[in-house]
Order: structure tokens, then C-alpha cells, then sequence
């Protein structure tokens, strides 16, 4: 698409993400930076690229761009929503049904010859079907989770940092405080935007209010969890089991994580359908042309920039 409009595409020439070398040397001279999550766009870098107008970023999320800083610099900054909503949210239950059923497990013992037949007592896991689902974070993604709950049957309770009626309408939500969402939800989904507040929302303590058969899930950002207090309630017996998609190092892991069973690990693949990616990919080029052609930006973060 830029191509064919006529812009001058500088692309990495691999599947892997810039270094910061060679992301200060990419947009030395760009006038559009269409970057991943893996990319900090920070004072220094927007202070690298005199003439860059536009940040396309391929994520719903945009803490790795310092917003502020680039609306100082005169710079559009635009991010990828509603288009991989759908997509994200199977994912999320994906590692619900697995985490909670224990499929990663039973899955391994069958691949490596361990599994000796049927047993009434094999691989027993906590039961999805009529429970209750916690969402944190009730937006877009949050709510479609939900709506997928209430095919499950389950109760929904949320915490947003203010209530969402449509849900409450739609879906039966019932809107509460971070502490009773822990202590009453048998699975507890993650949504909620990375930030100073919900940083390490799911620490030792709110993992000790959740129930032993409760199930943490995270398709988020992975600081939204301290994993080593996640390591710890697993191996404790604090928490059933959990499913991440996200970690607080990619793509490092916290010591000891990858040794536990009854953790679901994923490769941050929550959009990763050949549908949503592409519409993500669309999405920021559709940005940047507009935004180069001195048009508003569909989806703008500042749009103040713009006027």
C-alpha cells in the first residue's frame, strides 16, 4: 500500500524486532514510522527524526510510545482498535479452557509416551460452565471475553476504571471493586491498558485473595502481573492455574515460570490471525497515508496535533 502511493519504505529486513540502534538509524530521516510494540518511540528517538509527522503503531496498547512527548514534537501518534478485538478474545479463551481443563499437561503426556490409558482420576481440571469470569479491563476485548462468558454460562463481574453500562445492558455485568473481583471470579481475565496504576495490579496479595481452583489469564501486557508472585502462588497451590500470552521481560520469562505445569505459556499470538494481522497492518498504512497527505488520522491518539 505505501509503495504503491508512492512513499519510500526503509523495512527491516527480517521478522524480528530493530534494535535500538537500528531504530534511531531508521528514522533518522523518515517522515513515517510504522513500528511494533517491541519499539520504545521516546524523547530520544522522536528527537532522532526531524521530520517525522506520523506513528503508526501496530497494537491496540501504546505504552511504548510516549505520547506526550511526541504531540510536543508536533507528531501524530495512531494505534490499530476494534480490529483485532475478535481475534484477541478467542485467543484469551483458548488459555481459559486450556489453563482450567489442563490441556498443555495432558497434551505433553500423550506426545512423550506418558499416558497409560484412561483414568477416572487423570489430568482432572476446574470445571469452566456456570461460573463466574472477572474481567479487568472492560473494553473492547474485555467485553467481547465476556460476551463469550455468557455463552459459558458464567456470571460476569468487571473493574474498569469507570462502569461501562452497555455491558451491564448486554451482558448482565456487575460492576466491583479489584478486591471482590479476586476473592469471587474462578477465572480472572486481564484487558486493562499498561499503566502506572495498573502496573502489577495481580501482585502477592491480590493472588492471595483469589480462590486455589481460580484461574489467572493475561493477554494484555505482561506487567500487568508480578510474575514472581505469580511463580510463587503456583507453586503454592495459592492459584489452580493460569494462561499467559504476555510477560513483563519478552521474552524473557521469570525464573522458575516455564518449569511449572499448570501454567499455559503462548508466544504473544493473541492478534496473530491471518485476518486480524493484516487488517492491523492496513490500518496503520491507511494512518500514515492520510496523515502524510495532510488528512486526519483515522484512528489518532493526538488528534489535537492535527487540530
Amino acid at each position: 500500500m505505501l509503495r504503491d502511493a508512492g512513499v519510500v519504505v526503509d523495512q527491516q529486513p527480517d521478522d524480528r524486532p530493530a534494535t535500538r540502534s537500528e531504530l534511531l538509524q531508521h528514522v533518522a530521516e523518515a517522515d513515517a514510522l510504522l513500528c511494533m510494540l517491541t519499539e520504545r518511540i521516546d524523547a530520544e528517538a522522536l528527537a532522532a527524526a526531524p521530520n517525522l509527522r506520523v506513528v503508526a503503531n501496530l497494537a491496540v496498547g501504546y505504552d511504548n510510545v510516549d505520547v506526550p512527548a511526541a504531540t510536543a514534537a508536533g507528531v501524530v501518534v495512531t494505534n490499530t482498535p476494534d480490529v483485532l478485538t475478535e481475534a484477541t478474545a478467542d485467543l484469551t479463551w483458548a488459555l481459559v479452557l486450556a489453563a482450567a481443563r489442563r490441556i498443555g499437561e495432558a497434551e505433553r503426556a500423550v506426545r512423550d509416551g506418558r499416558w497409560p490409558g484412561w483414568g477416572p482420576t487423570h489430568w482432572l481440571g476446574q470445571p469452566v460452565w456456570g461460573r463466574t469470569l472477572g474481567v479487568v479491563g472492560m473494553g473492547k476485548i474485555g467485553t467481547a471475553v465476556a460476551r463469550r462468558g455468557r455463552g459459558f454460562g458464567m456470571e460476569v463481574v468487571y473493574h474498569n476504571r469507570r462502569r461501562v453500562p452497555e455491558a451491564e445492558a448486554e451482558l448482565g455485568a456487575r460492576y466491583v471493586e479489584l478486591d471482590e473481583l479476586f476473592a469471587t471470579a474462578d477465572v480472572v481475565s486481564l484487558h486493562a491498558p499498561l499503566n502506572d496504576e495498573s502496573r502489577h495490579v495481580v501482585d502477592a496479595a491480590a493472588l492471595a485473595r483469589m480462590k486455589p481452583t481460580a484461574v489467572l489469564v493475561n493477554t494484555a501486557r505482561g506487567p500487568l502481573v508480578d510474575e514472581a508472585a505469580l511463580v510463587d502462588a503456583l507453586a503454592s497451590g495459592t492459584i489452580a492455574a493460569a494462561g499467559l500470552d504476555v510477560y513483563e521481560g519478552e521474552p524473557e520469562l521469570a525464573p522458575g515460570l516455564r518449569d511449572l505445569e499448570q501454567v499455559v505459556l503462548l508466544p504473544h499470538i493473541g492478534s496473530a490471525t491471518t485476518e486480524a494481522r493484516g487488517a492491523m497492518a492496513e490500518l496503520c498504512c491507511r494512518n500514515i497515508l492520510a496523515v502524510l497527505a495532510g488528512e486526519p488520522a483515522l484512528t489518532p491518539l493526538n488528534p489535537e496535533v492535527q487540530g
